[in-house]
Formats: structure tokens, C-alpha cells, sequence
């Protein structure tokens, strides 16, 4: 299955194939609220190699430290409206990470999975049946609740 996605202006277009649309999760933590303009962010992980843009990208790289050490994280804009469409990061290699609202279909899209919830906003209300963390999910657990 092919799934597409595209910037706010329709310069920038993607395909992702993969079998079925991809699980999704939601961040709270601030740097998504800020890179978002919103309360979260919500993000698809697929494979590097299942993703295939066409249109004029513009690249950023964004160095942060935690106590886990440095992280390089490739943010992906359109040239032309920067919108976010996706990014690497040096901690998970091979993976992409799909802005969500940029795939057709993401009325679609169920969300799998909150992270970071100790700062999100009073007003969101998440569901209890759905895993979430206070800060970020020990891996094994984060990829279970994505394929469940």
C-alpha cells in the first residue's frame, strides 16, 4: 500500500509504502509544543527506506544534550511554505519520523500512544485505555504500545 502526504502548499509530496496506515503517537513535551505551534505534536515512525519525496526540501539540524548525551535531529521543511514534514535522528538510525497531519488520510490515524504528558496542557484530556508516559517511553514498551 501506498500511502501520501504533502506540505501545506503541494510543493513537497511523499509516499510511504508500507502495508497499512502507520500507528501514531502523540509528544506534550515543549519543544514539540514549540516547534508545533500547538498543545502536541503528533508524529508516524516508518523506515527511512519506505519514504520517497519529491519537491524542494530545506534541511535544518538541531543539536540538543540530555542526560543520555548529544542528539543530532534533521528537521525537513518544504523550500517553498515550510511546512514540517519529517526528521531523522541520530538516535534511532533509519528511522523517519512523519509529521502526522501531513499524510492524507490522517482523520484515519489512531493514536497509540503519549509521551512526555507531565507537560502537557490542563485542557487536553487523553484516553486511559491509551499507554502514556510522564517523559520519554523506555523503548521496549514504546514499540509495543505503536504495534499493539
Amino acid at each position: 500500500m501506498t500511502i501520501t502526504g504533502r506540505c501545506r502548499c503541494g510543493a513537497c509530496n511523499y509516499a510511504i509504502d508500507v502495508p497499512a496506515l502507520p500507528p501514531v503517537y502523540a509528544c506534550h513535551c515543549h519543544i514539540c509544543q514549540r516547534a508545533s505551534g500547538s498543545a502536541f505534536s503528533v508524529q508516524a515512525l516508518v523506515r527511512e527506506e519506505q519514504l520517497t519525496v519529491t519537491g524542494p526540501v530545506i534541511v535544518r539540524e538541531i543539536v540538543t544534550q540530555d542526560s543520555s548525551g548529544p542528539r543530532t535531529s534533521a528537521q525537513r521543511f518544504c523550500g517553498e511554505c515550510l511546512a514540517r514534514i519529517y526528521n531523522t535522528n541520530t538516535r534511532r538510525p533509519g528511522i523517519v519520523v512523519v509529521r502526522a497531519g501531513t499524510l492524507e488520510r490522517s482523520e484515519e490515524l489512531a493514536c497509540r500512544a503519549h509521551i512526555f504528558t507531565n507537560y502537557k496542557q490542563t485542557w487536553v484530556t487523553l484516553d486511559p485505555a491509551v499507554p502514556q508516559w510522564g517523559e520519554a517511553a523506555p523503548p521496549d514498551a514504546f514499540v509495543a504500545a505503536l504495534l499493539a
